[in-house]
């Protein structure tokens, strides 16, 4: 069954005026399409199934009704009434933190159980009783089986980035919670994609849902720009350095994360402000690493693919694979990192010669026409499509160029260099000292 023609207005949806009240004073007062297409369905208890792309509003979509519908009643220890499950510690915490404000208004208590934080801590705030809460499956798992945490009282379930879960490796947990939850409960489910696995999800756990879909080809904003830069592979190195130096924050995307700590500690070296995001960081590191970038204090963050889901950062305006994704699906949701909620981004990738093929197909798979051009570092071409320019510190020519692990050579090794490439790279490390010798 399809939902009922949106509203265009959070005040006739039936939301309580003091949640409205609230939501004005943030500044939320128009729903985006997700929200609007999904909100009366799921406020009227329907099942939904909901598919749109990261950055799309999809967390107020089912939050709002999922706290008016907890409202009022009161959970034991223990026993919350309502579960969103999520794939990654940082997307739990960002629904956290959007949900917050909402749920103190309501009188609703909200808490985040995820794994790489003290158990203990969560044990004992279960225990106080909570009516939401917000869990990976993996620490929800083991609350499960240390008997902390029962699911025998949840009415509304949320799963949230369902295709994310299924990729990390999450689908049989996920429906051995969904099993533990009364199966006459609300189910909302909301996916980029709808995969077999997701699909599989849908037809075990959800009942003649409300279907929404948005942003029909996930790639395909109107507010964002794609491009592919073809560049030699000796120069990698320095015009990745120069896009990192811009004015203004760049998410930038390396495959291992040996190359994304080599790179960032090359970066600071060379006066750039920037810091590493990935899994062998423990949560307060990594928490602390994502408030920094929100509040400038950096300029570059530096990842693996563990930050292309789940990280909300207002006027990211620049997305960077240094490295290309694996496929369609890791550079769609890596590119959902910038033009969120009708702002305007710009993906870049680098590819080197030997990369070519790979990233036609994966543009393709992707649905994503990106803009082609061959650029070299110091070049006025690479400044005008990325803001690319000079570092603050000059860099020794002895690492200016060198091949590290994470961009294009086998992690631990380093990159057999050809003649060809030698010179190349020689020539471009001698255009940068000529660079710095003129003050440019």
């Amino acid at each position: 069954m399809n939902a009922k023609p949106p509203a265009d207005s959070f005040d006739r949806l039936g939301l309580p005026p003091a949640l409205v009240e609230t939501m004005t004073g943030l500044g939320v007062t128009e729903p985006f399409p997700i929200q609007a297409a999904t909100l009366p369905g799921a406020l009227a208890g329907r099942d939904v199934l909901g598919r749109a792309r990261t950055g799309s509003g999809k967390t107020l979509a089912f939050g709002l009704a999922l706290l008016v519908r907890t409202a009022g009643k009161r959970a034991e220890a223990k026993r919350p009434r309502a579960l969103v499950l999520v794939p990654t510690r940082e997307l739990a915490q960002q629904v956290s933190d959007a949900l917050e404000p909402y749920a103190r208004t309501l009188g609703v208590r909200l808490a985040t159980v995820v794994g790489g934080l003290s158990i203990n801590r969560q044990q004992a705030l279960l225990r106080t009783g909570v009516e939401v809460l917000v869990a990976t499956p993996g620490r929800l798992t083991d609350l499960v089986s240390r008997r902390d945490c029962h699911l025998d009282q949840v009415r509304i379930t949320v799963l949230d980035e369902a295709d994310q879960m299924c990729d990390l490796g999450f689908l049989p947990q996920v429906s051995d919670l969904l099993a533990r939850v009364p199966a006459d409960g609300q189910r909302l489910l909301f996916s980029a994609t709808l995969d077999r696995d997701v699909e599989q999800l849908v037809e075990e756990h959800l009942h003649d849902p409300v279907h929404a879909s948005v942003d029909q080809v996930a790639g395909s904003v109107a507010t964002m720009d794609h491009h592919v830069l073809n560049i030699h592979g000796a120069d990698k190195y320095a015009t990745a350095t120069e896009i990192a130096a811009r004015d203004g924050r760049v998410l930038m995307f390396l495959d291992t994360k040996a190359g994304v700590d080599q790179f960032t500690r090359h970066l600071r070296a060379s006066g750039v402000r920037a810091a590493a995001l990935h899994s062998g960081k423990s949560q307060p590191q990594r928490t602390h690493t994502l408030g920094q970038f929100k509040d400038g204090e950096i300029t570059v963050l530096v990842a693996t693919n563990v930050a292309a889901r789940g990280i909300h950062i207002d006027a990211l305006d620049l997305v960077v694979n240094v490295d290309p994704p694996a496929d369609a699906k890791d550079y769609l949701h890596r590119s959902g990192r910038t033009a969120r909620a009708g702002e305007s981004g710009r993906v870049v990738t680098l590819v080197t010669p030997n990369q070519r093929r790979d990233v036609n197909r994966l543009m393709s798979e992707a649905g994503i026409r990106p803009t082609v051009t061959q650029v070299r570092s110091g070049e006025q071409q690479l400044t005008a499509i990325t803001g690319a320019k000079r570092p603050p510190a000059p860099v020794k020519a002895a690492t200016g160029n060198a091949p590290f692990r994470g961009m294009g050579s086998r992690p631990g090794r380093p990159a057999k260099e050809s003649r060809k490439a030698a010179e190349a790279r020689k020539a471009a490390e001698a255009r940068a000292a000529a660079r710095v010798r003129k003050g440019r």
